[in-house]
Formats: structure tokens, C-alpha cells, sequence
């Protein structure tokens, strides 16, 4: 059996598409549904039910899908495997990061990655703007938030719960909010992406949910300096949990509002295309998750939703 008809069998599954998935590995359409035919005729089932509308996965499509991602992941972990013996994985590794995650938590496991790699090279970008592949010439982006571009290969690394926090020296003065509502009476700190400003800030209690529309005088398009000027005790912030797990452990932020449920973000890892697939970006990317996942584990910030 083909792995890269299996990889254009999840991606077709993912996208609902076979003209989209086509797309995205860089084949034709023709192409797309004459390996999806030939692997059905090899599995004798039919995986999809095509209309002139739509594609629906089958029952038997939604059962080979489990097993087909634990496959190929389980073929991912044995080119890592057989590419690190000795230190094996090699090559560059062209980076952009955002940079609160870039500075606080990255650069201590990037640094490991190398010492066990010591032919691997890393090109680091930090900046939580989208970054352009081609200008910017990086091979990989670590963001928040799925991909809009259905053209991007995403990866997901993990889901993260947000904090709203504030510093000791903030609450002493002003008093902690006790409600979202409350939010509206406070100043806090705003980082803005791409001339989007992130003020509306939304929690969850039972049935009720609420959209607040918070006010700043402090705005910056970098993240960790938002995160500083909450530590300064300049208004509240609302960041993922992972940035700020370190501020949260030794006092300089305190968790606001833990009665309410803010929805997660979710961490990808995104590429433009499969060529920049290579054993350093699986070995990269595990490296994430697994770091993630003892971070989660260790400090007891797991989303309340499913990942």
C-alpha cells in the first residue's frame, strides 16, 4: 500500500475535497481520485460518497482513518528513530516563533535539541507576525490558531487554556475583577497582529457566556512585552497559559476569573509545503509536543476541552 496515497487519503478526509487536496500536494485533480480509486480497490470498501456537491467519509472510511493516522505517525517516529542513532538528524532548521513562546520557553529546548544533534543549525526568527515563507525565507512558523490558508501543511502541537492574570502590585491598587463584566471597569495591556487588535476577550460559566469588549491604554505587537507590562503591573492580560506558566508559578501573575471558561488556542506548526517535511522538522516538531505535553502534565494547565 502507497504511504502517499494514504497521506492523500487523510488530507482528503481533512478537507472534504479532492480538487482542494489535489491542490495542496501539488498533483492533479485526475490524479487525487485515481489514487483514491486505487487504494479503495485495494481495501475493497468505498471510503468516500461523492455527489456533485460534496465528498462524505463512509463508515469504513472513518475507521480506516483511525488506524491510517496512528500508521503513518507510527512510520513518522521511525524515521525519527532511525535518523537520530548517533545524532543523525541533521540539516537547517529555519525558524519564526512568537515571541513571548520564543524567548521564555523555546531557546532552552532548542538548545537540548542541538546538544543531541550537534549537525543540526537553526536560522531562529522571532516575531508574532505571519510570516511570509518566501520573503522571510523560513522553512517553518510555530502559531496560534489554525491556519487559515487551507494551502499550509499545519501540524498541531497542542491545546492550551488561557489565562486572564494580573500582577500583585495591579490587584493591590485596583482590586481583582469578580466577573467578566467587571473587566470593563479595569485597564488592561493589548498586543495587536497584523492591525488586529485583540480586545474582545470571551469566558463561559454553565449556559452563559459573555463577549467582553475590554479597554488599554498599553498596546504593542509583541507579546512578551505585554506580558512585562503586566508583570509591571499595568493592566490585566489574557494570554495562553503555557507563555506565562513560569510568571504564574513564582507569584508575578495571579490567575483572574477561574470560575469561568475562556475558550483554548490551539499550537500549530506550519509549513508551505512537504518538501520542508524533513526528518529535523519531525524530530522538531515531536520535540514541541512532547515538551508541551510535560508542561501541561507537570504544571496541571490542561485545556478542559478535548484536544
Amino acid at each position: 500500500m502507497n504511504t502517499s496515497d494514504l497521506k492523500l487519503f487523510v488530507r482528503i478526509a481533512q478537507t472534504s475535497s479532492i480538487t482542494e487536496s489535489a491542490k495542496q500536494v501539488g498533483i492533479t485533480t485526475a490524479a487525487a481520485s485515481s489514487a483514491l480509486k486505487r487504494l479503495e480497490k485495494q481495501l475493497d470498501v468505498q471510503l468516500f460518497i461523492r455527489t456533485t456537491r460534496k465528498l462524505r467519509i463512509t463508515s469504513s472510511g472513518e475507521k480506516f482513518l483511525f488506524h491510517c493516522l496512528q500508521a503513518l505517525d507510527s512510520l513518522e517516529q521511525g524515521f525519527i528513530a532511525a535518523h537520530q542513532v548517533l545524532g543523525n538528524i541533521k540539516g537547517e532548521l529555519r525558524l519564526s516563533v512568537p515571541s513571548d513562546l520564543g524567548r521564555n520557553l523555546l531557546i532552552p529546548w532548542i538548545d537540548e535539541m542541538m546538544a543531541q544533534n550537534p549537525s543540526l543549525s537553526i536560522d531562529l526568527t522571532v516575531s508574532d507576525s505571519l510570516s511570509d515563507f518566501f520573503l522571510d525565507e523560513i522553512d517553518l512558523a510555530l502559531r496560534y490558531g489554525k491556519p487559515e490558508d487551507s494551502t499550509m501543511v499545519s501540524f498541531h502541537v497542542a491545546r492550551l487554556n488561557r489565562v486572564t492574570c494580573a500582577s500583585p502590585a495591579y490587584l493591590d491598587e485596583f482590586g481583582a475583577p469578580l466577573h467578566p463584566e467587571d473587566l470593563k471597569q479595569h485597564n488592561t495591556v493589548l498586543y495587536r497582529i497584523n492591525g488586529r487588535l485583540f480586545n474582545t476577550w470571551h469566558y463561559r460559566k454553565n449556559s452563559d457566556n459573555y463577549k467582553i469588549k475590554v479597554s488599554s491604554n498599553r498596546v504593542c505587537n509583541d507579546t512578551d512585552i505585554v506580558r512585562r507590562w503586566a508583570i509591571a503591573g499595568h493592566g490585566i492580560a489574557y494570554r495562553s497559559q503555557i507563555d506565562i506558566s513560569a510568571d504564574l508559578r513564582s507569584g508575578k501573575l495571579v490567575p483572574l476569573l477561574t470560575d469561568f471558561e475562556s475558550p483554548p488556542v490551539d499550537l500549530y506548526l506550519l509549513c508551505p509545503s512537504r518538501k520542508q517535511v524533513t526528518p529535523a522538522m519531525i524530530a522538531f516538531r515531536e520535540m514541541l509536543r512532547e515538551k508541551c505535553e510535560m508542561l501541561i502534565s507537570k504544571h496541571g494547565i490542561q485545556s478542559k476541552e478535548n484536544v
